[in-house]
């Protein structure tokens, strides 16, 4: 049994992700699907990982890297105007700081876009980890988006979690991920890590700012890596380390 990992030195509680296979993209009819999240490709995790029980914090943030560059100040808000770039530097401190302590042949780094959806969809094939929700009449007890954000940030773990004990994968913050942005390949993959190469990088969860449509669990989005947005943090995955 894989159970939960504690860091230490910044009160960060890591979730364990089983192994499993899931449908990863939203079939052609879903209300308020957008084309980039087809065709559905079965997915199949080969290893357990764990993953951020909350998005990363602004005290986090700054016990890791030494500064702060969110809009918004706030311990435990998340952290916002950070890149592609700056979240992958912060994983790569992390790893330094916690040595000691990875499991062997783990890393901290970005979850892939597969590994973020898995674990947001937490075993449902539903529009949302909570269901279809097709009015969004519930959507407000599990994220902040527009509607009941009050144009702002909130802190992290407030709303319910989803079946597997994370919290805030719908809204208050968009989240980077590993991966290149690309169309899906379709058919079936194992541990996808996404394209070799592009321009642009993924993004997942909606936030404060989105339409209840851009919370789904199979929305997409991407932006260049060296761009920051007041929407958009990040969290940590704890994950295999790819095989060259």
């Amino acid at each position: 049994i894989v159970a939960p990992i504690m860091v230490p030195e910044l009160n960060l509680e890591m979730i364990p992700i089983p192994e499993g296979t899931f449908l990863m993209g939203s079939p052609s009819d879903e209300k308020d699907g957008d084309s980039d999240e087809g065709p559905q490709t079965t997915v199949s995790i080969t290893k357990p990982f764990w993953l951020g029980k909350t998005e990363v914090t602004q005290s986090q943030w700054q016990a890791v890297m030494g500064n702060n560059p969110s809009y918004r100040k706030g311990d435990d808000l998340p952290v916002v105007k950070v890149s592609w770039d700056d979240a992958v530097a912060f994983c790569e401190k992390l790893n330094e700081v916690a040595r000691d302590t990875l499991p062997d042949g783990y890393h901290y780094t970005l979850p892939t876009e597969a590994q973020w959806e898995y674990a947001c969809r937490a075993g449902t094939t539903t529009r949302f980890s909570y269901g279809n929700d097709t009015g969004y009449s519930q959507l407000g007890s599990y994220a902040w988006y527009s509607d009941n954000s009050s144009g702002k940030t909130h802190p992290v773990g407030e709303k319910l979690p989803n079946g597997w004990g994370l919290y805030d994968m719908h809204g208050n913050v968009y989240e980077w991920c590993l991966d290149w942005y690309d169309d899906y390949i379709g058919g079936s993959v194992s541990d996808p890590q996404g394209p070799q190469s592009g321009t642009v990088r993924v993004f997942r969860g909606g936030s404060w700012v989105n339409l209840a449509r851009s919370c789904r669990s199979a929305n997409r989005n991407w932006s260049w890596p060296g761009r920051t947005y007041s929407f958009l943090g990040f969290r940590v995955a704890l994950s295999p380390v790819p095989s060259e």
